[in-house]
């Protein structure tokens, strides 16, 4: 192994295109036992600045190993700032560090399920060139080679993950041919966000390295209807649950209650395109309504069986496309579950105090 005096730090921050934000990346060599500076980039090129005005700046906020190139190099997840130190208006970690910070309290910890497609050029990976592969049915968590497709890009992507550090916590198949899932958590927010985007960032640097015989390269992508007709879209189903629901059952009836008070919020949030993904076919509740239940995969949100045995857990927010913004869908819950939650509290007090003057 070389011996450097420097190492490549790959800062990685999140662009303004929109609706769907793209991740974008650059390398700086920094000197040997200094931490990542803060840096500028071209926003004029990123839809974040126009070009009388196109400097932004990066913030680092997380770092962690690098597994594609190797000890001693990292990988930079940055906020984008604006030149004055405030955030950028596409900055939605900002938004999601503050929320956090404000029910820090009730110690919150969220598990994204993150569904991807892999397509070869314009169609996902495994598929015939013409018309379509068998029905839905043996795909999800299977074996061999005519159900399974882009598993030596998959187990290439874990390892990676594992190397750089993060938390994450599984794959699976899924049901789509060609489709599949890793898991992140469980973590606080807002580094869920960091590890998400971070684990994105891998998935699409790894799968860069896989050539097929089409002359193409695997591609990865979070499409949440990657297919139309009868096919499953692609979701980031998060898991989420305060101190209070790890020990106490009614907490997480009680969350899942105050996630219907703001519904649609939650859907126009949660992803471009979720309409249609969430159509009350293929494991999705409509997006017209809100539902939860336990252990029911066609609700908006799912009450796991586990959790009502043990009367403790977490709850699964099944709503958020696998294009989701993590930062935005992790701000929105906790704002939500934990504003209610502070409601029920004074309320509780108040009334306590109501019945102690009566008395």
């Amino acid at each position: 192994m070389p011996r450097y005096t420097s190492y490549k730090a790959e800062y990685i921050w999140i662009d303004g295109t929109e609706p769907t934000k793209k991740l974008r990346s650059k390398t700086k060599v920094v000197p040997e036992g200094e931490e990542p500076p803060i840096w500028g980039f071209d926003g004029s090129s990123t839809q974040q600045a126009t070009g009388d005005r196109s400097d932004c700046v990066l913030q680092p906020v997380f770092v962690c190993d690098d597994p594609i190139r190797g000890e001693p190099h990292k990988l930079v997840i940055a906020e984008v700032m604006l030149v004055d130190g405030t955030p950028h208006k596409s900055n939605t970690r900002a938004a999601c560090r503050e929320m956090a910070k404000k029910f820090a309290r009730y110690d919150t910890w969220f598990g994204l399920e993150q569904e991807y497609t892999f397509f070869d050029g314009i169609k996902p990976l495994g598929w015939p060139d013409n018309g379509f592969p068998a029905p839905q049915g043996g795909y999800y968590c299977g074996v061999g080679a005519d159900e399974v497709f882009g598993r030596p890009v998959v187990e290439a992507h874990l390892e990676n993950c594992l190397k750089a550090g993060l938390k994450i916590s599984g794959i699976n198949a899924e049901v789509m041919p060609g489709q599949w899932e890793f898991q992140v958590g469980p973590v606080a927010a807002p580094e869920v966000g960091d590890q998400l985007w971070a684990a994105r960032w891998l998935l699409y640097r790894t799968a860069e390295d896989f050539p097929l015989k089409s002359g193409n390269r695997v591609s990865a992508k979070l499409d949440p209807k990657p297919v139309k007709g009868d096919w499953n879209g692609a979701g980031c189903h998060t898991n989420f649950s305060t101190a209070r629901m790890r020990a106490n059952y009614e907490a997480c009836v009680a969350a899942a209650e105050a996630l219907k008070t703001r519904h649609d919020l939650h859907i126009a949030n949660y992803g471009d395109r979720i309409q249609e993904r969430l159509t009350g076919h293929h494991e999705t509740a409509s997006f017209r309504e809100y539902s939860y239940g336990v252990s029911h995969r066609g609700a908006s949100v799912r009450i796991p069986w586990q959790v009502h045995k043990d009367q403790k857990g977490y709850i699964e927010d099944r709503r958020p496309n696998a294009n989701c913004d993590p930062y935005v869908v992790t701000r929105l819950i906790i704002e939500t579950v934990c504003s209610a939650a502070e409601g029920a509290s004074n309320n509780g007090r108040a009334s306590g105090a109501r019945a102690a003057t009566r008395r």
